[in-house]
Order: C-alpha cells, then sequence, then structure tokens
C-alpha cells in the first residue's frame, strides 16, 4: 500500500509552483498525494480551477475564512498582550496573529489521514505539525523563503517576525526534515533554530517547460540587447529603476519588457523613469501569464533579470525561480551582488552576469560587454547546457525524493 503524503500550502496552486513539483514527483514516485490549499485569490480561480481538472493527485481547497480578519485582528492584540508580559503566546495565537488562513488549514489538514505531512510557508506550519502529532505521522517543512528576515521595518514588522520565531522555533525542531530554496536560507535555518542543516533545493523546472531544441544562440550583430524581468506583481524594490538607470548609459540598444501585475501602477512609473531618460520607447510592460508558459515565454530574450535587493535579509539569501527559468530557456542572467547570488554566480560563468545596483555606470559597462555577438553567443550557449544539465527540476527532484525516502527510513528503522 502507498505510502500517504500531505501537502499543505497557505496560498492558491497557480501562485505555488514548488508545491505543485513537489506533489508531481512523489505522485510519480508512487506516494499516494493530497495537496492542502487556498482558495480564495478571485485573479487565480480560473487557473487554480485548470491545475485540479489536470492533476492526477487529490486536491483540497480551502475556501476564505469568514471571520479571518476579526480572529486575526483579536490574536494580534493577544499577543501584543502577553508580549508585554513577557510570555510567549501559544503557537495557535502566534499563527493567528502572523496572518494568512491558519485555522481553515489546521480544520481542513486535520480531516486527511497521511504518513508525512510537508508544510510550505508559515501559517501552513501549524496546521501540518498538528495533523502530525494527532496521527503520529512525519513532518516536513520546506522553507522556500527565509521567513524570520522577510521584515523590511515596515509598520508590525516586529511582531510578525516575532510571530515566526515562535511558530518556527516551536515545531521545527520535530520535523523528520527540513528542505530550503538556497544554501543560505537553509544555513540560515541551521543557525537560528539549532536544527539540522537543511538540505538545498533549487526553485528549478521541469525539462518539459524547456523549448523542444536548443535555442539558436547566434546573434546577429547590430541588433538591440534585449532584457526581459517577470513576477507576478511589478515592483519599486526590485531593482528595475537601477537597471532602466543604466540602460541610458550603454553605447548597446538595450530593451526591456517587464512582465508581470501593474495594478499598483509601478510599471507606469518605470515607463515614465524611461521616458524621462530618453529611452523611453525601449521600455515595454506586457500582461501576466500562467506560470508553466515562463520558460517559452522567457527564451526569446538575450537577458534575463534577477536584481534582487537587499530590502529584507530574506531577499539577500534567496536564489529566485527567475535565475532557473532563464537558464532552461537558453538565456543568460543578469544577477545584482546579493549574497547568495555572488556566491552562485561562478557556478554559473559565462551564463551570468554579476552587477552592483548602486553602480549604473559599471552595469551599463556589463551591458555593453554582453552586447559583443561572440560573447552573447558564448553566454547563450553555456546557459542553455547548464539548464538542460544541472539546473532544471528532473535533476533537482532526485534530491527531494531521496531526502523524503531517508526520512522514513529513518523512521521505520526506529520502530
Amino acid at each position: 500500500m502507498p505510502r500517504k503524503v500531505c501537502i499543505v500550502g497557505s496560498g492558491s496552486l497557480a501562485s505555488n509552483p514548488r508545491l505543485l513539483k513537489e506533489a508531481e514527483a512523489l505522485h510519480g514516485a508512487g506516494y499516494d498525494v493530497t495537496a492542502v490549499a487556498c482558495d480564495y485569490t478571485d485573479a487565480l480561480r480560473s487557473a487554480d480551477d485548470a491545475i485540479v481538472r489536470s492533476v492526477p493527485w487529490t486536491v483540497r481547497r480551502v475556501p476564505r475564512p469568514r471571520l479571518g480578519r476579526y480572529t486575526s485582528r483579536a490574536a494580534t492584540i493577544a499577543a501584543r498582550m502577553l508580549g508585554r508580559m513577557g510570555i510567549d503566546p501559544p503557537v495557535a495565537i502566534a499563527a493567528e496573529a502572523y496572518g494568512g488562513p491558519a485555522r481553515a488549514l489546521r480544520r481542513a489538514t486535520g480531516r486527511i489521514a497521511a504518513d508525512l505531512y510537508i508544510a510550505h510557508y508559515v501559517p501552513s506550519l501549524p496546521a501540518a505539525a498538528a495533523a502530525a502529532h494527532r496521527s503520529g505521522a512525519m513532518l516536513g517543512f520546506d522553507a522556500e523563503d527565509f521567513h524570520a528576515g522577510e521584515g523590511a521595518g515596515g509598520r508590525d514588522d516586529d511582531l510578525r517576525m516575532a510571530m515566526v520565531r515562535r511558530i518556527e522555533g516551536t515545531i521545527l525542531p520535530r520535523c523528520a526534515y527540513v528542505t530550503a530554496a538556497s544554501p543560505m536560507i537553509g544555513r540560515a535555518y541551521a543557525d537560528r533554530y539549532g536544527i539540522a542543516s537543511p538540505t538545498t533545493i533549487l526553485n528549478v523546472f521541469p525539462m518539459s517547460m524547456a523549448p523542444a531544441l536548443a535555442p539558436d544562440v547566434q546573434t546577429e550583430k547590430g541588433g538591440p540587447l534585449r532584457a526581459y524581468w517577470f513576477s507576478q506583481t511589478i515592483g519599486l524594490d526590485r531593482g528595475l529603476q537601477e537597471f532602466v538607470a543604466a540602460m541610458a548609459r550603454t553605447r548597446a540598444v538595450v530593451t526591456l519588457d517587464i512582465r508581470g501585475s501593474n495594478r499598483w501602477g509601478h510599471g507606469d512609473t518605470l515607463v515614465s523613469m524611461a521616458r524621462d531618460l530618453g529611452i523611453g520607447e525601449r521600455v515595454n510592460l506586457l500582461p501576466m501569464a500562467p506560470p508553466d508558459e515562463m520558460v517559452r515565454l522567457a527564451a526569446s530574450y538575450d537577458l534575463g533579470l534577477s536584481l534582487e535587493t537587499d530590502v529584507t535579509e530574506s531577499r539577500r539569501l534567496c536564489l529566485t525561480n527567475k535565475i532557473f527559468t532563464y537558464l532552461l530557456a537558453g538565456v543568460p542572467v543578469v544577477l545584482s551582488d546579493t549574497p547568495a547570488q555572488s556566491a552562485l554566480a561562478p557556478d554559473l560563468g559565462e551564463a551570468a552576469a554579476l552587477v552592483s545596483l548602486a553602480d549604473p555606470q559599471g552595469m551599463a559597462a556589463a551591458l555593453d560587454r554582453l552586447a559583443e555577438p561572440s560573447t552573447l553567443t558564448r553566454s547563450k550557449s553555456v546557459a542553455a547546457r547548464l539548464g538542460r544539465q544541472r539546473y532544471n527540476w528532473d535533476e533537482e527532484k532526485k534530491t527531494m525524493l531521496e531526502t523524503i525516502a531517508s526520512a522514513f527510513d529513518r523512521r521505520d528503522r526506529s520502530r
């Protein structure tokens, strides 16, 4: 009889490709998989509906809690009062104060029998832990970010980060294993909570998403250098202003396509900035697209941008899915010099250009070097090779499956 695995996420299916890849890999390896996901983002509901219809594993969708805003507010008040008394709040209160559908996830997950519960993101962790404790099952946690380092100094950030530390500090030592999306995120978790160093599972994508043939890496002299950036939402803390400033300083003609939701008007701000610099016609906004189209859509560009900033500790330590989307598409990457990306750059060789956001002139010089046809041809060739040989889910999922199989083996031997 196959082992049962319940994967618990705190967002919609379409917004969590890492959960989808994990579920698909575990199902393919013979596990009986159920995924718990949230159903309260109207814009993503149709995409989630399509996913549910297509996947061979079970999905349980949790609707928006009717009283979630009020329970979160009450929990926040309680957590503040306890904090003033020097008392750590119970995990259930900490989860409500942190925000998200913690209570709804706990109810839904508690109805699912499993041998292993895997939590994604902080609101899912108490739900998965409670279900694992009740059924005597194993617990795993996948850290896509360093959640205790996500505070940016804004209002209520101190409380939210304290709640993260309370939740993770209580639950993570009980986990049979922890995985992390970058080596530095893993080390941060080990240092923070005194747990065994988490296994790194990079945010890479399946080979099935790659272009059918290796991209044509021959670059014509005289054409513009076409740069590309994508995310769910266009923001002004993602290094894009600095890149636009560098574009205005290059000898080569550089264009930039930005894909994502412009709901806050930040894309318009970037276009206006480019216009003021005399390069308005070179910056173009593109609409959102399905996650499984990202690799294909990136493949026609010359450069992909991963310009993380130091706005939070988590951003400094992360290796985002952008990097590996570009490599699988055969597109070299421009990396800002955060600690995590600086550590990765040597492994990427000519497929990466490491730049400083504080030095637009230096960034412009790096772009001019990449614009040389022979340099760009080599960079694209290296990117395509790395994407197909190393940085893809067909390779990375082996580590994930080995980690989970080892956890089951340790449990079986201890019985």
